[in-house]
């Protein structure tokens, strides 16, 4: 028996595009019924700031054949069979291998990635013309156990503050769980490590204004209940939903642009989902329609990592599947470390 099968109609820059979606009733949210129908139409109502956040970029998708609750994995390289408006770009991981990665570049190709059975979408910082040197400088607020959603946007305004004083502009979304993403539009002049070293010198500059209430420390163990800055969401090929994607979350909760008098006033990040978020753009727009228009530099940042390098503080440590860096701490859990040298 033919498995079900419709098509759509997706409008983009060249005209209108047929897009086959089979086993449109496939439940991919089962607490709220929302089908690989419904995520495509999602899709279709948003395409315009989606694209703007996640399109002409390399792109990793992350998808669930079954559905949230089940098994999910990732695609990077444009399968065999891929239509003709599926466009990739060569990229350099960090292991020094170059492979083509995906790029979204018309709503289409977002439409043919829920075919696909995508759910969350992980935009790289760069652009596809240089995938190198990344437009956006990206700071991860993760509230630790013990910490939610609001002392993350209480720390946020402070953060922005920071990175005022080093001439950036901060904007901000919520990551569609209980964190918050700081986004600041920054000129393609450095490659992604010194753009994590800049990240790393805002972070410290803002645990030293609020050691109670923020931390650097990589190891959970020594992170309290405190609000972690992932500084390593920063390296090359380490990636955070993007802004209108969608969350393999049981609510359905979508990453969205906020405005910071909207964060002020105590939004729910729970309650911007595949369902709401559409009214919520006719409603009020997309907050960050000109986040590229007047990008910064991170000159004043990296003077402060070199402050603080003089100061004697040094590299942090890298995710454990990144090869050893230069001037990197030992790769061990001070606890264990502590067991090792009794």
């Amino acid at each position: 028996m033919a498995s079900e099968r419709i098509s759509l109609t997706v409008p983009g820059p060249d005209g209108d595009r047929t897009v086959g979606l089979s086993s449109p009733n496939r439940v991919l949210w089962p607490d709220l019924g929302i089908t690989k129908h419904e995520l495509a139409e999602y899709i279709l109502a948003v395409r315009t700031p989606f694209l703007a956040a996640n399109g002409d970029r390399p792109v990793s998708l992350e998808r669930f054949p079954e559905g949230v609750d089940g098994e999910r994995f990732y695609s990077k390289n444009p399968p065999k069979g891929a239509p003709g408006f599926i466009e990739a770009v060569t990229v350099t991981y960090n292991s020094g291998r170059r492979h083509p990665q995906l790029v979204l570049t018309e709503p289409a190709s977002a439409v043919w990635a829920v075919q696909m059975n995508t759910v969350v979408f992980h935009p790289w910082a760069s652009l596809s013309a240089n995938t190198d040197n990344p437009v956006e400088l990206r700071i991860d607020l993760d509230p630790q156990p013990g910490t939610d959603f609001s002392d993350a946007a209480a720390v946020a305004p402070a953060l922005r503050d920071v990175l005022a004083e080093a001439g950036l502009e901060a904007w901000v979304k919520t990551s569609g769980n209980r964190g918050i993403h700081l986004f600041c539009p920054i000129e393609p002049t450095h490659e992604f490590l010194d753009v994590r070293h800049a990240v790393i010198a805002a972070g410290r500059e803002l645990e030293r204004r609020m050691p109670d209430k923020v931390t650097m420390n990589w190891w959970k163990e020594e992170r309290g209940e405190r609000v972690f800055i992932d500084f390593n969401q920063a390296n090359r090929d380490r990636t955070m939903a993007g802004a209108y994607s969608p969350r393999a979350l049981p609510g359905a909760t979508v990453s969205t642009p906020v405005t910071w008098d909207e964060l002020a006033a105590g939004v729910d990040p729970a309650a911007f989902t595949v369902r709401t978020v559409p009214d919520r753009l006719a409603d009020v727009g997309d907050p960050w329609a000109d986040l590229l228009a007047s990008p910064g530099r991170i000159d004043t940042l990296l003077e402060w990592w070199q402050r603080d390098l003089d100061d004697g503080l040094g590299e942090l440590p890298f995710p454990p599947e990144f090869p050893k860096m230069p001037g990197e701490p030992p790769r061990v859990q001070p606890s264990r470390a502590k067991k090792a040298d009794d």
